[in-house]
């Protein structure tokens, strides 16, 4: 698959539309507007595994490849790359699909891939075992 190429057998774990009030002062979407959204994301999948809460315990790579304009459809897919016995670690890729505003509108690239942990805990915020899958 290209890198560019949106995942053919997937659904987005989440999809936005950034807003004027999300940029930067270079009027280009903020990357930490980018780093929030990609935690939701990250978060919906691990609490599903976990079955419960979760917390953020590491971003462990961040790659911002190209700009996020006001106007992108943004899609989020997040995708569980390995678990332990309390953590999951999930993969994000981020894909914008030019709007209007672009100079390429309906164009499909990669912007940003992430790889997140998290680690489940109990209702007293201490780690826990994941349930069996």
């Amino acid at each position: 698959m290209a890198e560019d190429a949106l995942p053919q057998d997937e659904q987005p774990t989440l999809r936005l539309v950034p807003m004027p009030a999300d940029t930067n002062a270079a009027g280009d979407i903020f990357g930490g507007w980018i780093m929030a959204q990609v935690d939701i994301a990250g978060s919906i999948v691990a609490g599903r595994r976990a079955k419960g809460r979760i917390v953020t315990v590491a971003v462990n790579s961040f790659y911002f490849k190209k700009p996020v304009f006001v106007s992108d459809v943004v899609s989020f897919y997040a995708k569980i790359i390995k678990t332990g016995a309390t953590s999951i670690t999930v993969d994000v890729k981020v894909y914008a699909e030019r709007g209007w505003r672009s100079p390429d509108p309906g164009e499909r690239v990669l912007v940003t891939d992430a790889t997140l942990t998290y680690v489940a805990i109990d209702e007293n915020r201490r780690k826990r075992s994941l349930p069996p899958n």
